[in-house]
């Protein structure tokens, strides 16, 4: 398989390296190649690249997080205040039954909640939960370093918001059916 993939790789940059080096005067190939299937491949054969499909942040001057899910990947998990819009977590390492990806500490995607009020995160699609964790550090810091749990245990995560403040939450789902397990963050501003 790896021997396959490589072997496209190449296949794919002798093209572009074809079309570009005919100078000003060549034409684009009428059809180019799936860039679905050119993300896996990369990641394959390169363990510090990033599949196009991993999850992304707006730019640092941006306030918002945006979520991208792997198409293959574990389900999107979306938190949510007592009669609150959920929010997509930034999807961070995982582990999805034959793949999977490994991720920095994330910023978060953000979400404003009130001090002391219950949180849940529900999964789409629907995927049954072994256990969880969740645990918090001063939005500021880079890491986890420090990290306070504020709650475990199987089935739907349901916690509490901490104290007043910007945090990092990183919430840790171990999936059923040993499907897998994923990190999620968010940046909770409790008011």
């Amino acid at each position: 398989m790896l021997v396959r993939a490589v072997s496209l790789l190449f296949t794919i940059l002798a093209i572009g390296c074809t079309s570009t080096a005919a100078g000003p005067t060549a034409t684009a190939p009428t059809a180019s190649p799936p860039t679905s299937s050119v993300a896996p491949i990369v990641a394959a054969v390169s363990p510090t690249a990033t599949p196009a499909s991993a999850t992304t942040a707006v730019s640092p001057s941006s306030a918002a997080a945006e979520t991208v899910q792997p198409a293959d990947g574990p389900p999107a998990a979306r938190l949510s205040a007592e009669g609150g819009d959920p929010v997509t977590g930034q999807l961070g390492t995982y582990v999805w039954r034959d793949q999977g990806s490994d991720s920095p500490w994330l910023p978060g995607a953000r979400i404003a909640v009130g001090r002391a009020e219950p949180l849940t995160i529900r999964l789409a699609p629907r995927t049954l939960v072994a256990s969880w964790q969740a645990r918090i550090v001063p939005a500021d810091l880079p890491g986890p370093d420090g990290a306070v749990p504020v709650g475990k245990g199987s089935g739907i995560p349901r916690f509490q918001a901490p104290k007043r403040g910007a945090w990092t939450l990183e919430v840790h789902i171990v999936f059923a059916d040993d499907a897998g397990d994923a990190s999620y963050f968010w940046r909770l501003d409790v008011r």
